[in-house]
Parts: C-alpha cells; structure tokens; sequence
C-alpha cells in the first residue's frame, strides 16, 4: 500500500526555491551606479528585440542582480563606448580585449571569454594568400574603428589598414571582395557574417595572430569599493556555477575562464 504523500510537501519545494532565489538575489542596496555601455559583436554583446542581449550582457546581468545593480545597459557604437570610458567617470565598458596599452588606462575585471584573434578570407582564398610570404602584410586587411584588431594588425606588421565603423561593415567589404582579408574575434565572426546575410562557411581562416582575453572595464575613476564588490560577485558567480552555464549555452566549444582577475593601471598598484 502507498504512503500519502503528505500535505506539506509543494510548501517545502516553494520554500527551497525561494531559498535559491534568494541566494542568488543577495543584494548591497548601496551598488554603486554606473554607466554601462556594450557593442554590437554578436554573440558577445548585441541587440534583439530593442534590448541588450549576448553572452557577455546575459553575465552582467547576473552580476548585476547579485548586486542590487538596476544601470541600464546600453548598446552604442564601440568608439561611443570607448570614449565615455576613458573620459568620464563611472563608467563600464564591455566586453573589452585585454592588452598591455589598455592596462594603463581602465581598470579591467575577467576574464568572461577568451576568443583568438583570427585573420580570415573568403572561401578558396587562403592558399594563394599565404603563398605570398611576407608580402601578405602590404594586403589591405579590414577591421572597425577603435577595436582591439586595429592595433593588433598593426603590430603584426600589417601596413594597409581598412577602418570601417562598425565589424558588420567590414564583413560586407571582405565579402564584396573589397579588399581579401579581415582580422576579427574567431567567437564572433560567425554571427556578424549571420547578421549579413552570409554563413561561416563561406569564410576561411588565413591565420591566428594573438588568442584575445575578454574583460569588463571600469574608468579609473571608478570608486575602488564598487570594483571590490563587482570582483566579489564575479567570483561568486564563477563559483556557483551560474558563469559556466551561461558562457556554455552561448559558447558551446569555448572552454570558460575559471579565474577572475583585477588588472588597474601602474600607479593604483
């Protein structure tokens, strides 16, 4: 014979869920406030339905209900973005690559991805361009103004740089053979080639060039309590497990970052 299942049973799975929830919405109603502004490089941060959606907005979020955080995010052109950030107070930028010349200017907290930085061609291309030599660094490669990518292509040695504004722009001019190659973040690049109207088969890899950290960026202005209590909810999320999932359903066949790193400019050290 069954036992009845007792009475007050859906009231203790209420009471666990709440407790879950709870946990997870612990808040400091003293957050600080920011301006938070993000790019349109899908998958990573990028607009749907007249929001912010991506990987990257998905993990802010989490960060931000683990905080008490209610900033809107903001979706602007990168060069809007980048600006604020550098001039103005309170502000956060994302999501940012990592390099030793950023490293002097913000303050940066990750890392939430990490992507490679690829050059790619269209589709039959790469052969006759990697037979070239050295001389694949006189070939227009195109990127989007302020990106990492620009000063990326630099260093490498790249001397014909083609700016546009934003990284769909440049997809649309690799595509329309305006010029044979495009250095770009191998996390992105099959999304914006979507949003074109184009696939990632339609591309190929030339070479990699750098494997690229993703990061959150705070102007150095930023109160160093609001940083500590950003990194403590990072650190939480990461190690709950809630950063995992998120990075998983949006990145597949990425592995996610598992430490979380503060890197401030020289003289905050």
């Amino acid at each position: 014979m069954k036992r009845p299942i007792p009475y007050f049973l859906p009231s203790i799975c209420i009471l666990k869920q709440a407790i879950v929830l709870l946990a997870f919405c612990s808040v400091s109603t003293s957050a600080h406030a920011l301006t938070i502004y993000t790019e349109n490089w899908p998958p990573v941060n990028y607009m749907a339905d007249n929001k912010a959606a991506g990987m990257a907005v998905e993990i802010v979020q989490a960060l931000q209900s683990k905080l008490g955080n209610k900033d809107p995010i903001q979706l602007v052109p990168w060069v809007r973005g980048y600006k604020a950030l550098l001039e103005g107070p309170d502000v956060m930028l994302f999501s940012l690559g990592r390099s030793s010349e950023r490293e002097k200017l913000m303050i940066m907290l990750g890392p939430i991805a990490i992507s490679s930085t690829n050059i790619y061609t269209r589709k039959g291309s790469a052969e006759r361009l990697l037979g070239l030599g050295d001389a694949i660094y006189n070939q227009a490669i195109g990127t989007y103004r302020g990106s990492i990518f620009v000063d990326t292509a630099a260093k490498k040695g790249f001397t014909r740089i083609d700016i546009a504004a934003t990284p769909q722009m440049t997809a649309t001019k690799l595509m329309g053979k305006r010029f044979d190659l495009w250095i770009d973040g191998s996390v992105a690049v099959p999304s914006i080639l979507k949003e074109i109207g184009h696939s990632a088969n339609e591309v190929e890899k030339v070479m990699t060039l750098d494997s690229l950290e993703l990061y959150l960026a705070f102007s150095i202005q930023t109160p160093a309590r609001t940083i500590k209590e950003w990194e403590e909810a990072l650190i939480w999320l990461k190690k709950e497990g809630y950063f995992q999932k998120i990075h998983r359903k949006w990145l597949p066949n990425e592995a996610p970052p598992m430490e979380v790193n503060v890197l401030r400019p020289q003289q905050d050290r």
